[in-house]
């Protein structure tokens, strides 16, 4: 028996906040570790990417098991849980650093993305994601890590990340882990 690895998904939809609290419920999903991706800038912190400055956006690096989860499924939950189709820009948040972009780790993973977006824009959306190969990812700080879990009542958790949440479970049930 061939063991499969587990693979990686660097996915920004805007607030990275908001990507992980979604990406952590998914069964097969392993970890996810909001971080900055896709810009020229050594070693950024929040407050230089949050600058708009650096080229990187707010993404989510996911580590999933294959045989549990498939790309095509984080890719189906990574489009209905944001707008593809604003540029550098999700609800509020505005600026370069909350562009919607998939960061591809394999051949593989650019030919999924690129028939999945065809397929979107196929069925009249504008989809706007970036698409462009992993070259360096950087973790977010440790306060930006489990953020929702930790902060289910601050306003921005309860008003941008909750309904994403709610929106999950009702439309990707099958997807979620088991609650035990």
């Amino acid at each position: 028996m061939v063991l499969q690895k587990n693979e990686t998904a660097i996915f920004g939809g805007g607030c990275f906040w908001c990507t992980e609290a979604v990406f952590v419920e998914l069964r097969g999903v392993i970890s996810v570790m909001p971080g900055y991706a896709g810009g020229t800038m050594p070693g950024p912190i929040y407050e230089q990417v949050c600058g708009g400055n650096t080229g990187h956006a707010e993404v989510s690096k996911i580590e999933f098991e294959p045989s549990q989860i498939s790309y095509d499924d984080l890719l189906t939950v990574f489009f209905a849980t944001h707008d593809p189709t604003t540029l550098n820009r999700q609800g509020n948040d505005v600026g370069t650093q909350y562009r919607s972009i998939i960061l591809y780790t394999s051949s593989e993973q650019k030919s999924q993305a690129e028939a999945f977006i065809s397929e979107l824009n196929k069925e009249g959306q504008k989809v706007v994601t970036e698409l462009k190969p992993l070259e360096k990812f950087y973790p977010a700080e440790e306060y930006h890590r489990e953020y929702f879990k930790k902060n289910p009542d601050k306003a921005y958790c309860q008003l941008v990340i909750s309904p994403k949440l709610e929106k999950l479970r009702e439309k990707f049930n099958k997807l979620l882990k088991a609650v035990n």
